[in-house]
């Protein structure tokens, strides 16, 4: 499954939209006033599925993951150089980006790739290809982009 992740142009907090291969939306995202990056993910209905908080005060980034409004674990930041790493405590996945932070790969907790991340280049926005080899980890993937594009915004700003 494909899915085309898009910064919409003018916006006062965060929002994305998420499309299918055939141009559909399947998601869309919106930012919360928030201490730290709240963003809330809404299925093509308009019914809330998901938020990824990030938690403040920490010394690496942090960011809560809800399905619905059960929390379901952490994205974590790892202390690396070079290549940025991240790990999702609740599914064991662990992320590589490149050293230009533009492209990550997503491995599961037996080391097969679960999915692929890329920045497009020369949009307005920030704009992610999400290839996700199973669609029923299409969400968990997202929510990983989603935090970490909240990370480097913060880091940039």
């Amino acid at each position: 499954m494909k899915l085309l992740f898009k910064q919409r142009f003018f916006s006062w907090f965060d929002s994305y939209d998420i499309y299918n291969e055939a141009g559909e939306t399947v998601y869309t995202v919106r930012g919360q006033l928030a201490w730290g990056h709240r963003l809330k993910i809404f299925d093509c209905y308009n019914r809330e599925v998901g938020t990824v908080q990030e938690r403040v005060f920490t010394w690496l980034p942090k960011f809560e993951m809800y399905f619905g409004t059960q929390y379901v674990g952490c994205i974590s930041k790892e202390l690396s150089f070079f290549r940025p790493k991240y790990n999702i405590e609740c599914n064991g996945w662990h992320v590589e980006g490149n050293f230009l932070e533009w492209d990550y790969t997503i491995l599961n907790a037996s080391g097969q790739c679960v999915a692929t991340v890329s920045k497009e280049l020369f949009h307005w926005t920030d704009t992610y290809v999400i290839d996700v080899w199973d669609p029923r980890d299409a969400l968990c993937a997202l929510m990983l982009v989603l935090a970490i594009d909240a990370e480097k915004c913060s880091r940039n700003d």
